[in-house]
């Protein structure tokens, strides 16, 4: 038979009903018979309580022994040394888009969650790894775990999947919140009963060069599993010195302990020492420059202070070997630094703030403010004797508890500076607490007595602090800040050694608010203290406005009605102080008190730029969406009130070294809403809508409100995610400077090439805005210009562009470039932009119709007129009247070339007949007398036209060209005709002569023909006018 050694046993399944058999079951590599018989076991829901565990030979509940624990119907894994048993990895790289995704895979391969000792670590690059347990409960329980997480840059997701790798219901929030730097977060999580798949799973993104700061996982325990049948031994370093404990101590500083003890072992004190927690003691190191700090001690009554010298705690060198460096020796008296502004020395051994309505600078005793002044409140720390009441220090460490309660900075005189700390890897951290900011003015920063909630884009206060590092390795100073200690934001950070410098950094909410500076000498997990010289420095810290702030002097108030005459009276809302009468005095129309100036009366009333006007509480400018512009003696006038609403969109996708993809997502807040910033960007959101966000924005400090914002979206298909995700969200402009169609505001220039432009008439109009946050590469803050064209073809919202040349929005990180473009930013409509067409007279009505100009640049405006038709004389009328004219000139024509011919028919019949007349008398051919120009005979009877005829004169000489051709033919009958005709008109004075002699003068004699001929021929020449 078995003996009892060689057996265990175990339970079966639960059956429908719940119940179960308890069996015994031979241990691995035993072969034996004459086990016990089955029995009936306890119920399935059965559990333990917690430093319990059940005893399965007589199913009862046993306390653990000492050197053990139990959680009861729980699991706890705080030890990471290496990857307990059930856990797994698994790692992808879940972004397709570019490129093979084997390749991708194979690149992840070896990234991992990796022990760290006391807790685990997630990777550092942009692999997506899962860190999985599966565990299998009998009835509902739940999972809770800490974790710190502290960069957006890598998502950290936690949900549950059943056995079909369904995820369940209750991992709807899957997405763990951010952590503050060195603090640990816990989460909890209801687990159903069956088969539970736990998921940590993380995935970075790397945009440029920037490594991720791990996700750190500890004490994870798990509850509801139904029973344990042992008790779980100490881990190193932890005790346990009572039965029934449910969990274990950690052992104090200089003890260690082994797995499963009962006590802590104490070191040899004088040759080794152990932190807290650990499994061995180590042999102590020789004490060097780096084991001891200088500080001074308060001031006493003579004002002096002692420069002591004090080693970092706890002290872990020795001093007694000969190469070790002893403490110098403390005690040297010094003159005290003064008292801070604000604050005086009453005598005692403290600086003391000044009672309210006095001020002092710190060197000298507390007075009251002169009549019609009151003191400038604040905070002003520059010399650090002590730290100030409202600021505290502390060590944190990631990796152990080596640095609690040592003090994370320490003060030097005039200025403060980074402590020792346990390890390398510690944050050491340093807080400065202000309770709230003034609601009323402070002319410090020139703000005007109102309400936070009714003030647009106002400044409450500031802080600016001068700091400097000193780095030999990768050194980072983190500044950030909580509001009301619900979350805290990281607002700047700066890696490496930087020269002494200013910071400032604005308030516009009124809240509480804490401050804090967290510094650390490298981010690898280094147990040791190597990089003590790495030091950051914090010379002065300046807060204005703050409600429980002291005052260093006294500034010009308005005065009361009071008869005294001097007590200070708030000034209403967009009021200053006017400097003759010391009255409150409404800012001019159309200006802004300015809050970055020195108080100067009127003039702290600045103009609003062009196209803009100011809010009712001058406190900023806005624009009302119109604009008005005269162009060629054209007047345009916008109206942008449908772009009023912000507009969104995302240009990309762009790709990091790796391949992950994502887009540039932007948010416009362009006019109107009077001055309120409507533009909205948020980090680890997956609504872009924002609308859960933005009821509860007061509580959010990763939302930001702007007139134009920026967030970087992963979409869902980059990195495996379901929904899409948004990070590195930052404003882009806080303050709306002017609008106008000029290239140029300040020192904001609108580049030609930015944009093409197109040829068109209608000029761009360019919105300017400017933020007031500086960045280390952006040190006068950043600007935005949205350019808005007109464009037709794209009707209501339109589409908004970034430049080609730089996809991102900006070229040199500091200026953003917008095109939107919409018909919507064309000008309204006027009278020059149509035209009328006047159509034909149609039955004694006209019509004449009005057309917009092509192609329509521009909107609403004046309307088309309507169609408008006016009697008119019909056109028919006039068509009869001019068929009638022309009808009447052609028979007229006609009539008149008909009677002129038959008059030439005539005519030439009566020459014919002459010349019969005159062959019948003589037969012989007259000499051609008439045909020449006898001597001493004038020319005026010729034949001569003239190129101006008449049309009669016309036919006249055509009636007769033909008888002269004849003659200049030498027709024999015609000779005696032309005689007789110009004898007759020659008349009686030369009738005898001329027949007696007129063959004998004529210049040729008939029988010489030829003679005759060619002076015919030469006398015909002179009509050929004609």
């Amino acid at each position: 038979p078995c003996l009892q050694t060689e057996y265990h046993f175990e339970y079966t399944e639960c059956d429908s009903g719940g119940s179960r058999w308890r069996v015994a079951v031979p241990n691995p590599d035993v072969e034996c018979s004459g086990l016990p018989d089955p029995v009936r076991g306890k119920e399935c829901t059965f559990s333990c309580a917690s430093g319990e565990y059940l005893e399965m030979k007589n199913q009862t509940c046993s306390k653990c022994a000492e050197g053990t624990f139990s959680l009861g119907s729980g699991i706890k894994f705080d030890e990471w040394d290496e990857l307990p048993a059930g856990f797994s990895n698994v790692a992808t790289y879940l972004d397709t888009s570019l490129g093979s995704a084997g390749s991708k895979a194979n690149s992840c391969s070896k990234s991992s969650w990796t022990p760290r000792g006391n807790h685990i670590e997630s990777n550092r690059d942009d692999c997506t790894v899962a860190l999985i347990y599966t565990v299998h409960l009998k009835k509902s329980g739940a999972v809770m775990f800490e974790y710190q997480y502290i960069d957006n840059n890598i998502f950290f997701e936690f949900f549950i999947q059943n056995d079909q790798c369904q995820e369940m219901d209750t991992t709807s929030d899957k997405w763990v919140k951010l952590t503050d730097n060195g603090e640990w977060g816990s989460h909890l999580v209801t687990l159903k009963s069956g088969t539970n798949i736990l998921y940590w799973r993380t995935t970075g993104i790397l945009m440029g060069s920037q490594v991720v700061k791990p996700v750190l996982v500890k004490n994870i325990t798990i509850e509801g599993v139904a029973y344990t049948s042992e008790c779980f031994p100490c881990k190193p370093g932890t005790f346990s010195d009572k039965p029934g404990s449910s969990a274990c101590q950690v052992c104090p500083r200089d003890t260690y302990s082994e797995k499963g003890a009962k006590e802590c072992v104490k070191c040899p004190e004088e040759t080794h020492y152990a932190d807290e927690g650990s499994s061995q003691c180590a042999e102590r190191p020789p004490c060097t420059s780096k084991d001891f700090f200088q500080t001074h001690t308060p001031c006493d009554r003579d004002g002096k202070t002692q420069l002591m010298y004090k080693w970092v705690e706890p002290k872990i060198c020795r001093e007694d070997v000969p190469e070790a460096v002893t403490l110098p020796p403390s005690g040297e008296r010094q003159d005290c630094p003064p008292c801070n502004p604000g604050f005086y020395n009453n005598g005692s051994s403290f600086c003391t703030p000044c009672p309210r309505g006095m001020f002092s600078d710190g060197t000298r005793d507390c007075k009251p403010c002169p009549a019609g002044t009151e003191p400038v409140l604040g905070l002003e720390y520059k010399w650090w004797n002590v730290l100030p009441s409202n600021m505290r220090t502390s060590c944190f460490s990631v990796i152990n508890s080596k640095c609690d309660g040592m003090n994370g900075w320490e003060v030097a005189g005039d200025h403060i500076r980074s402590g020792a700390g346990g390890t390398d890897n510690d944050y050491l951290i340093v807080n400065l607490h202000v309770p709230g900011f003034k609601h009323f003015v402070s002319f410090l920063s020139n703000r005007p007595p109102t309400s936070v909630a009714g003030a647009t884009g106002s400044e409450l206060g500031r802080i600016t602090f001068v700091f400097e590092t000193f780095c030999s390795a990768e050194c980072v100073l983190h500044f950030m800040v909580g509001i009301n200690k619900k979350n805290t934001n990281m607002v700047e950070s700066w890696s490496g050694t930087k020269e002494k410098q200013s910071y400032t950094h604005s308030i516009s909410k009124n809240a509480s608010f804490t401050f804090t500076w967290a510094f650390q000498r490298t981010n690898q997990g280094q147990d040791s203290r190597k990089l003590l010289n790495d030091v950051a420095k914090i010379y002065s810290i300046t807060v204005t406005n703050a409600v429980d702030g002291v005052a260093s002097s006294c500034r010009a108030c308005a005065v009361g009605a009071e008869p005294s005459g001097s007590s200070c009276v708030p000034c209403p809302a967009g009021h200053y102080i006017d400097q003759d009468t010391s009255q409150c005095q409404e800012c001019p129309p159309n200006t802004y008190l300015s809050v970055h100036q020195v108080y100067q009366g009127q003039e702290a009333c600045v103009p609003c730029g062009p196209g803009s006007r100011s809010t009712q509480d001058h406190s900023a400018c806005f624009s009302d969406c119109t604009l008005s512009y005269s162009q060629d003696n054209q007047s345009l006038i916008y109206d942008f009130s449908n772009l009023s609403r912000a507009g969104a969109f995302m240009n990309g996708p762009s790709f990091t070294a790796r391949g992950t993809k994502f887009f540039h997502f932007f948010n416009i807040s362009l006019c109107g809403n009077p001055g309120e910033k409507v533009a909205i960007c948020a980090d680890n959101i997956t609504d872009i809508t924002l609308k859960d966000m933005v009821a509860e924005s007061e509580d959010y400090a990763n939302v930001v409100r702007a007139f134009v914002c920026q967030a970087t979206i992963i979409p869902p298909d980059s990195k495996g995610f379901r929904t899409a995700l948004a990070l590195q969200s930052n404003s882009l402009a806080d303050m709306f400077l002017g609008a106008t169609i000029e290239t140029t505001l300040g020192n904001i220039k609108v580049k030609a090439e930015m944009f093409e432009r197109p040829e068109r008439k209608i000029p761009d109009v360019h919105f300017y805005y400017k933020s007031s946050g500086v960045t280390a590469t952006c040190e006068d803050g950043r600007n935005s210009v949205v350019t808005l064209r007109c464009n037709p073809a794209k009707p209501g919202e339109g589409d908004i562009s970034v430049p080609s040349s730089c996809p991102a929005g900006t070229c040199d990180g500091c200026t953003f470039h917008f095109l939107w473009e919409s018909a919507e930013a064309c000008p309204l409509c006027t009278e020059q932009d149509y035209h009328e067409i006047e159509g034909a007279c149609k039955k004694g009505h006209q019509e004449t119709l009005y057309v917009w100009n092509e192609p329509k640049l521009c909107i609403r405006g004046v309307s088309l007129p309507e169609k408008k038709t006016i009697i008119c004389e019909t056109l028919d009328f006039w068509l009869k009247v001019g068929a009638g004219v022309g009808a009447f000139t052609g028979v007229l024509l006609v009539a008149l070339t008909c009677y002129f011919w038959k008059k030439n028919q005539k005519l030439e019949y009566k020459y014919s007949k002459l010349v019969m007349t005159a062959n019948s008398k003589e037969c012989e051919l007259p000499a051609a007398d008439s045909c020449a120009i006898m001597e001493g005979e004038d020319n005026d009877d010729e034949v001569v036209c003239t190129n101006k005829q008449s049309l009669l004169g016309k036919l006249k000489s055509l009636a007769t060209k033909g008888a002269v051709k004849r003659w200049c033919r030498g027709d024999a009958t015609v000779m005696p005709a032309l005689v007789a005709w110009r004898e007759q008109k020659l008349g009686s004075r030369e009738s005898s002569s001329s027949s007696s002699t007129s063959n004998s003068n004529l210049p040729f004699a008939p029988q010489d023909k030829e003679e005759r001929f060619e002076s015919v021929q030469l006398k015909s020449t002179r009509s050929q006018h004609i």
